[in-house]
């Protein structure tokens, strides 16, 4: 099988894994605004988290200069305890290294089937309604992220800012683009097929050997935000 084909498969699959159990609701598909956004939270800056797995910290730089809505996002589930305890339920090592992804609220509860993994949102407890995202992507020498759009479909020829290389953090979405909530994925390689499609919003910087031994329901233990909490803004 060509190289080519290969990854088109792949970034194919990562839509369809996280689709396959749908949504029980969708966002809208229209034309969006920064006003349509202004509830979701906001990461003004930068912020570190570290993660503990397997007792091992990873340390993640979060990008708000270049992804403030994802990023925001991000760290305010790390700040209502979203993931902690929660499972990595899809790990794709083979025949190339793939991703590492977790983050399904519903892997919290031990007696939920690793199996059917993947379809969970974060349900936010203020409306008892999913909370969506937009895909959110800067490319390179634009003042604004593109929203709503991948680049392709936006007719973007410039790379993004924040590229898919080994140890990036990425949000996981169904087919359609603004469907990203609360799961995410290591990117184990330099995926550069990825880029334009899915939105990254952080970094690995220390302990990307624990992100490479991660295993098939191994669970997150605990994330925390060490630097740049004055960076959240909350609606």
């Amino acid at each position: 099988m060509g190289r080519t084909v290969y990854h088109s498969l792949l970034a194919g699959w990562l839509a369809i894994a996280l689709f396959l159990g749908g949504c029980s609701r969708s966002p809208s598909q229209g034309t969006t605004t920064n006003e349509e956004f202004s509830h979701l939270p906001r990461l003004n800056g930068k912020a570190t988290v570290v993660m503990v797995v397997q007792n091992r910290p990873i340390t993640i730089e979060l990008r708000g200069d270049a992804a403030p809505i994802t990023a925001g996002n991000f760290v305010d589930l790390v700040r209502r305890g979203v993931y902690d305890n929660t499972a990595f339920h899809r790990i794709v090592k083979q025949p190339e290294p793939f991703v590492v992804q977790g983050g399904d609220p519903q892997s919290r509860d031990p007696q939920f089937p690793l199996s059917k993994l993947g379809t969970g949102h974060f349900v936010d407890p203020e409306t008892s309604q999913p909370r969506y995202i937009p895909l959110e992507i800067l490319p390179q020498g634009a003042d604004e992220p593109v929203y709503n759009q991948t680049f392709s479909e936006a007719g973007i020829t410039a790379p993004p800012v924040l590229r898919h290389q080994r140890g990036a953090v990425s949000m996981a979405r169904s087919q359609m683009p603004n469907t990203a909530s609360a799961q995410f994925f290591f990117a184990l390689a330099d995926l550069e097929f990825l880029d334009g499609n899915y939105a990254v919003f952080g970094y690995v910087t220390e302990g990307m050997q624990v992100v490479d031994t991660i295993q098939k329901g191994d669970r997150i233990q605990s994330v925390q935000v060490v630097e740049g909490w004055e960076n959240l803004q909350r609606s």
